[in-house]
């Protein structure tokens, strides 16, 4: 690992912790050339999973558009960042360990709609109503009424 600061190959581990409920390992270093400190971030390589969409195209999947697309449905909710992490997290390693090379995205959907409808029914329903494709008010109302019937 070469130092950011002056590329120095040679450093120090001088911590390490488990990050991410230990599936990576934080590692601060120390350069022995400068000693500046510096974080590298250590993790398991898996083989990349393919989401399969509605329309048959394939493309990788992404932490990122996971947690954009569960940020969008919990815009102005009392949702914090953390929270939405550990759900992208416990939603990839779910479907990590469920598939090997390509899984569905009704797969992934249905897993993000039961952590929202857990977490904060608003934002479930701001989600189900773009995952479900509602069409008009009625089914709408529907899924609302399948909420309050529940309680």
């Amino acid at each position: 690992m070469r130092c950011p600061k002056c590329e120095e190959k040679e450093n120090r581990v001088i911590d390490s912790r488990e990050v991410r409920n230990g599936n990576s390992i934080r590692r601060r270093r120390l350069c022995v050339n400068c000693g500046h400190r510096f974080t590298t971030y250590e993790e398991i390589q898996r083989a990349q999973l393919q989401v399969v969409k509605r329309d048959e195209r394939r493309e990788e999947l992404s932490r990122g558009k996971l947690m954009k697309s569960i940020t969008i449905a919990c815009r102005k909710r009392h949702i914090s960042v953390e929270q939405i992490e550990r759900i992208s997290d416990m939603i990839i390693m779910e479907i990590e360990s469920e598939y090997e090379k390509e899984v569905p995205s009704m797969a992934i959907g249905n897993k993000v709609m039961m952590a929202l409808e857990k977490l904060d029914e608003v934002a479930y329903i701001r989600y189900a109503s773009v995952y479900r494709r509602f069409r008009d008010a009625g089914q709408f109302m529907n899924e609302v009424e399948r909420l309050i019937g529940r309680e």
